[in-house]
């Protein structure tokens, strides 16, 4: 009989438990149109740079070389905006992105404090790894009384520092405004200290100002309330390239087009002139990194030129069998108009 009754309390509690998760379905508020909520995104955006000042400090070597800081500028202050100082031009990346079959141009204003210089100084592309050390904050707004009257502020909050970075970030696994800002920089030089720690210099820094959904957008994660615009500080100490379809090649040298998204919603492409950016693009879109048009880029595609031969079997030296160095993979007699052999299908008499 304990049996019984046992039984028949759990099937109890199993209906309570589907209908308050029922329940919770239905206050669960849908979410946004990511094309309205981005006009909001920018607008704060742009407030936020202009009520807002920066404060830089420059310490070759130091930790805390090219830390920023953002202050609101307080009623009758002079201190120049974000958006107005000339010290630090503010630039601006557009990136087109399909979201729920809607194309949206995004704008993404960014800030080099410093670009990167060195020997050794390298730009990343958006599929590469970086060693950063960041600051990140979020955006909100903020409502309060000033003398019986409601005054809304845009303000930021802290939600992340990363100060002495020791591991590297796949550009392919963040939020996709770092993938598109972090070519824009270059990484520096480092020297080793007695004690065990590292100082950088010459290393590339900056700021970018990112719309929500280009971030996390709908989702409310590590203290980051969900459609947050977001602000990140940066400095970029190093790379890693990556080869990412195992081909022998890294992913950035397949990076074959210059394709520049103009403020209209125009494309500028410019065909063998690279610019740091590959993408795996919707089915049927024209991918000017893709040389087979089989809708995988060569980055992620083992036969970029879609002749049967795998790539890694083109490029490696007959006589030794090893991989030519990239700048020594060879033409062929094709009609490939000079294209490296493994780019070039007439090189297998393929049409």
């Amino acid at each position: 009989m304990n049996n019984f009754f046992k039984i028949i309390f759990l099937f109890t509690l199993g209906l309570i438990v589907i209908s308050c998760s029922k329940d919770d379905n239905n206050n669960v508020a849908p979410p946004r149109d990511y094309a309205e909520q981005y006009i909001k995104d920018i607008a704060n955006i742009e407030t936020y740079m202009k009520t807002h000042y920066m404060e830089v400090i420059n310490n070759p070597g130091a930790t805390e070389d090219q830390n920023v800081t953002f202050t609101l500028i307080p009623e009758g202050g002079t201190q120049t905006s974000i958006w107005n100082q000339t010290t630090y031009p503010i630039l601006t990346r557009y990136v087109s992105v399909n979201q729920n079959d809607v194309d949206i141009t995004y704008k993404i204003y960014y800030i080099q404090l410093r670009q990167g210089t060195g020997a050794n100084s390298n730009s990343p592309s958006n599929v590469d790894r970086v060693l950063t050390s960041y600051r990140g904050e979020y955006i909100f707004s903020s409502t309060e009384q000033v003398n019986g009257v409601d005054v809304t502020t845009i303000k930021s909050d802290e939600f992340e520092e990363s100060i002495n970075p020791q591991s590297y970030f796949n550009l392919t696994s963040v939020i996709r405004g770092w993938s598109e800002i972090f070519p824009q920089f270059k990484s520096g030089s480092y020297l080793g200290n007695p004690d065990g720690s590292t100082s950088y210099f010459d290393f590339g820094a900056g700021i970018m100002f990112i719309p929500s959904g280009l971030a996390y957008f709908g989702s409310a994660t590590g203290g980051i309330p969900s459609y947050s615009p977001l602000i990140f500080s940066f400095k970029l100490y190093e790379i890693q390239r990556v080869d990412h379809d195992g081909d022998g090649i890294f992913s950035y040298q397949e990076d074959l087009a210059t394709s520049t998204l103009n403020s209209d919603g125009t494309f500028t492409v410019i065909e063998g002139v690279p610019d740091g950016y590959v993408y795996s693009l919707d089915k049927d879109v024209v991918n000017h990194d893709d040389t087979d048009r089989d809708d995988i880029p060569d980055f992620l595609d083992v036969d970029d030129d879609g002749d049967f031969f795998t790539t890694k079997s083109e490029i490696k030296n007959p006589i030794t069998g090893i991989a030519y160095p990239f700048a020594d993979i060879p033409t062929c007699g094709g009609t490939g108009n000079g294209k490296k052999k493994y780019l070039d299908p007439s090189c297998h008499g393929q049409p």
